[in-house]
């Protein structure tokens, strides 16, 4: 059995940066700021670590991060429509191939909380390939949500998944150490914010420029192709 661990923004799709005007409008209903936020840094980041230091940039008190979090969240469905993000190249073609596919558990492991997962899921039409899924829940490090993500494969399972056959797929070096926190391969893709050298740099597996043709992608994980039931 082959466990595929997917991060979601830049390595699934991209909302072209409408989560950020997500973000500025909650500011302004929660910290009553107007802000520019639209070069902030985000990539790699939890939701409740984004929350926590927007508050801190603009200035407002950190029992704020919370209800700054969950206006987001509140927001971000109506904001998606307002950028022209889209699912990324080779993604619907290897989710249609493994979702077929019996020897293969794919498992979302996002930095987002699972309201904004499904927002974007549901937007971009990515939410019937996932009914499994380790989301943020709170302040907490990123390796527990991969670790999350692990327990939810071996309850699919029925066992524990052999590392060797556990791979997380995503565009932050951030990502490559969720991989590392689990014992599992990292396969970098340097769709996003962050170089192919960058990705090498953080330990990956094996980088990408974009994901391949489901083929290729079948090849490098040694998934074979009659696995299915």
């Amino acid at each position: 059995m082959t466990v595929l661990c997917w991060d979601i923004d830049g390595t699934l799709l991209t909302t072209a940066r409408a989560g950020i005007v997500a973000w500025r409008d909650a500011i302004a209903d929660v910290c009553a700021v107007e802000c520019d936020i639209e070069d902030y840094p985000t990539s790699g980041l939890t939701d409740a670590e984004i929350a926590s230091r927007l508050v801190e940039h603009v200035g407002s008190e950190a029992s704020l991060a919370e209800p700054l979090l969950r206006r987001y969240e509140e927001l971000l469905p109506d904001r998606l429509s307002l950028r022209r993000g889209g699912v990324l190249p080779g993604v619907r073609e290897i989710l249609d191939s493994v979702s077929g596919n019996g020897g293969v558990v794919s498992v979302l492991l996002t930095g987002n909380t699972r309201a904004g997962a499904a927002a974007k899921l549901s937007h971009y039409g990515l939410d019937r390939y996932f009914e499994l899924g380790a989301f943020c829940e709170g302040p907490g490090e990123r390796a527990e949500i991969a670790r999350r993500a692990l327990a939810l494969a071996g309850e699919r399972l029925g066992h524990e998944p052999d590392p060797a056959s556990v791979f997380v797929v995503g565009d932050t070096p951030h990502d490559v150490a969720c991989g590392r926190a689990i014992g599992a391969r990292s396969i970098g893709v340097a769709s996003g914010s962050f170089s192919a050298s960058e990705l090498e740099e953080a330990g990956a597996w094996v980088v990408l420029s974009e994901l391949p043709p489901p083929p290729q992608f079948a090849a490098l994980i040694g998934l074979q192709p009659n696995a299915s039931t």
